[in-house]
């Protein structure tokens, strides 16, 4: 089943699973406090809820450069089921939390786990996939975040109707069940294998670590794609993380509506971008080599004004309206970041690189989550939204100059 052309799309859809469930266990969080905050006092407090947002984020960056390097060196198929098992039973045990110190350093477990997984599953989808299909398996897998992040929505809705703790259990318990499907149907390559541009096949063998970071970093292509990952973070998570709070505050509606509002709007616009982005630019880099950095320079592009209009947004038309646009465009950025990378990275390190660059990343969705919960407490929320927007368009620019790849696979 391995070597039919058949099983590199298997691998995507059980991978779209494991993608669910990562953004849905840590998304949940963000729209429960109101549930919480009745058991867990501190959480009456936004910068309280912000801290305990951000030191998954710490974690999980500081980790995601290791779980690349261990990636590209051990078999990621038992890093992912591993992974998966680790951050479901994190969530399950977080129904039973009595404390903010007990969610606080949950948290902080989960961020480990959750790292391992987004190196190890890009790098698997991207070695099991040419330049042809690669930004559609990769948009395809994206989805699954994007699903997972809208049904993390629905948290405190369901934790309206039942218990927040119950809540936690029940999808911490689903997954513990996926992990042990993943050990009978996912598949390593038996051979990391890639084809040139003329279809000579390399083997792709292990080297020291030394050796993979000095290439990484003595490479300018990778910083400038480090900066234009990292840059977009910011409204990125600030979206994933936020949104829902200041859907609340500026359509004056309870968080147990606004968060699934919030939430379902970018997944759904997401999901289209994503798909949108991955189909186009596997057409045109077979056309023109920068393709795909025109693709992505192209979504980035619509979440500018539309950052500006979730921000100064009072009505229910324009606020999601602009929403929806961010969505599909950071879709379109979001399925073709490995692609671009896969341009500029030998097959050898890709997992490191995008750990490297999910660290980054994430330290500035670290920083944001952290300044807008001083941001909402301060009631400034909207405006810092609206900020964002200028700092993309550096980024954009930056990209478009700089990055002129020469092959469309490295």
């Amino acid at each position: 089943m391995k070597e039919s052309k058949i099983y590199p799309w298997v691998v995507v859809a059980l991978l779209w699973g494991v993608a669910l469930l990562n953004y849905m266990d840590r998304q949940m969080l963000a729209t429960m406090r109101p549930s919480m905050q009745i058991d867990i006092i501190e959480l009456e407090s936004a910068a309280k809820f912000g801290y305990l947002m951000a030191i998954f984020l710490w974690i999980y960056g500081l980790m995601s450069p290791f779980a690349g390097i261990i990636a590209d060196r051990v078999n990621r198929k038992w890093l992912i089921v591993i992974s998966l098992f680790v951050w479901s039973g994190v969530t399950y045990a977080m129904g039973f939390a009595t404390t903010f110190n007990q969610l606080y350093w949950l948290r902080a477990v989960m961020g480990v786990s959750e790292a391992l997984y987004i190196p190890a599953g890009l790098s698997l989808i991207a070695d099991f996939h040419s330049s042809k299909t690669r930004s559609l398996a990769v948009g395809i897998h994206m989805t699954g975040l994007y699903v997972g992040q809208a049904l993390g929505g629905f948290g405190a809705t369901i934790a309206a109707r039942f218990l927040w703790h119950s809540t936690f259990q029940f999808f911490g318990f689903i997954g513990i069940v996926y992990s042990m499907v993943l050990i009978f149907f996912l598949k390593e390559m038996k051979s990391k294998e890639e084809f040139d541009e003329g279809g000579q096949l390399h083997i792709k063998t292990k080297t020291s670590l030394r050796i993979g970071l000095r290439s990484l970093f003595g490479n300018i292509s990778f910083w400038i794609i480090l900066f234009y990952f990292a840059v977009p973070s910011l409204p990125g998570w600030a979206v994933k993380n936020w949104l829902p709070t200041l859907f609340s505050e500026n359509l004056d509606i309870d968080m147990s509506r606004a968060g699934p509002i919030a939430t379902i709007t970018i997944a759904a616009s997401s999901f289209i971008g994503v798909i949108a982005g991955g189909l186009l630019s596997d057409k045109w880099v077979q056309k023109n080599i920068r393709g795909r950095i025109y693709t992505s320079a192209i979504g980035l592009g619509l979440t500018i004004p539309s950052l500006v209009f979730i921000g100064s947004g009072h009505s229910l038309f324009n606020v999601v309206g602009a929403a929806f646009c961010f969505g599909l465009g950071y879709g379109m950025f979001d399925a073709n970041n490995m692609p671009i990378l896969c341009q500029f990275v030998s097959a050898k390190y890709r997992a490191t690189a995008y750990g490297i660059m999910n660290m980054t990343g994430v330290f500035f969705g670290a920083f944001i989550t952290d300044w807008l919960g001083k941001s909402t407490d301060a009631g400034r929320l909207g405006k810092d939204f609206a900020l964002l927007g200028s700092i993309v368009l550096v980024a954009l620019v930056i990209q478009l100059y700089f990055l002129r790849p020469k092959v469309s696979s490295l």
